[in-house]
């Protein structure tokens, strides 16, 4: 069962004496949430520090991803991924187009392959209408053919609300956003323990050269200790870990990680698609589908395998089963066509038996620490939801709640 590096206890503690530091606010992570909640807190008047441990942005989870801007279908009415996803949609695409960030509404098909999937999409119109996503239209294979001539089908679900958009961009914006508000960016800088209490929270900070890669932390060469008002734990697959060397919160409190790796591979040849072409949804992920890039190139991914580390290699064997599962709606795909491309992982708190858990916001209200929040389970829809998020933190925050 993939979980978290139990790495803490085995921390050497920071240099006692070294007075702290005192700070206003700390963001731990620089991907898109960490950077969205940053540029809402330095928005609201804060003094924000951000600390990253690897050597820029967004390195991890914010990059290896389909870069879809997702409607807001797939997720339990009332969940946060169902609210911070129909919300944070639409200030997405607002923000992408007033700060000139690349981006392309260009709607996707969900496609039943045999009569048993076609009840499936009827429970997923009814579940993205309960959330607020009215726009969806069931159509029938040849619905679906004028659209996409190469898409084989029994029926689909025509989503028009999806879209794609550049992340790296995206992320370049929070971050100035941020920096212009007055926030701060410090790289190569890892929490390696915390402790709460009534006079704000304590965090050893060390030095990492050369990043993270894990979740264990190499011995530093020297450690800084900081007090700060508010800690908001934003590290996406570290977040788990990062939590459990906070001393403050009963330990059993923070969750454990679980990892999903998926693999994406990428079309060496032209196709004809104009949308996002997806199958219906599988235990753990959204199942192989097609994404078009801002050029416009194909991509299929992500699949979904269970794994005990952080490990972004590419397994090219994986090639036969994408196959499979391509053709079972562009039966047109050559032989050869797929090529290695990149993996992703998604920073999940459940395991392959409860793979699809909700966001996980934990402040004050839910462990007794004030000014500490912790941001579990960020997984997509998170690039989409993540101006949403940081809206929620920044009223959360600012209620001590």
């Amino acid at each position: 069962m993939p979980s978290s590096d139990p790495a803490s206890s085995s921390l050497p503690a920071a240099p006692p004496t070294l007075p702290p530091e005192s700070l206003d606010c700390v963001v731990i992570g620089a991907g898109v949430v960490g950077l969205a909640v940053a540029r809402a807190l330095a928005g609201a008047g804060r003094e924000v520090v951000v600390l990253e441990a690897e050597g820029g942005i967004g390195s991890g989870a914010s990059s290896r991803n389909s870069e879809v801007i997702h409607a807001g279908i797939y997720y339990p009415q009332g969940s946060w991924k169902a609210r911070l996803c129909v919300a944070g949609r639409e200030r997405l695409y607002a923000y992408a187009a007033e700060r000139g960030v690349p981006h392309r509404r260009c709607g996707k098909l969900i496609v039943a392959t045999d009569a048993a999937q076609e009840a499936t999409l009827q429970g997923i119109q009814a579940k993205a209408q309960a959330n607020g996503v009215d726009n969806l239209r069931l159509i029938t294979r040849a619905e679906a053919r004028a659209l996409e001539p190469e898409v084989e089908c029994t029926a689909a679900l025509l989503s028009p609300s999806t879209g794609v958009v550049d992340s790296h961009a995206f992320m370049l914006a929070l971050q100035g956003d941020a920096e212009h508000a007055g926030a701060v960016f410090a790289f190569h800088s890892a929490v390696r323990q915390g402790r709460g209490g009534e006079g704000g929270i304590e965090l050893d900070i060390s030095e990492t050269p050369q990043g993270l890669g894990t979740t264990s932390l190499p011995a530093p060469e020297a450690s800084l200790r900081v007090r700060a008002r508010t800690v908001v734990n934003c590290a996406g697959l570290h977040a788990p870990a990062i939590a459990a060397r906070i001393e403050g919160p009963p330990a059993a409190q923070a969750p454990r990680a679980h990892y999903a790796k998926g693999h994406y591979f990428t079309l060496a040849g032209r196709h004809r698609f104009t949308r996002l072409i997806y199958p219906v949804p599988v235990p753990g992920g959204l199942g192989v589908h097609l994404t078009l890039d801002l050029q416009g190139q194909a991509r299929f991914g992500p699949d979904v395998q269970w794994v005990d580390a952080i490990d972004y290699s590419v397994d090219a064997a994986r090639a036969e089963a994408f196959y499979a599962e391509v053709r079972r709606y562009w039966p047109a795909l050559a032989d050869g066509a797929l090529q290695p491309g990149y993996a992703g992982i998604r920073p999940k708190i459940g395991g392959p038996d409860a793979p699809n858990l909700d966001f996980r916001f934990d402040g004050p209200a839910e462990h007794g620490v004030p000014g500490l929040y912790h941001l579990f389970g960020i997984e997509s829809p998170g690039l989409t939801s993540a101006l949403a998020i940081g809206e929620l933190l920044r009223e959360r925050v600012a209620a001590g709640a």
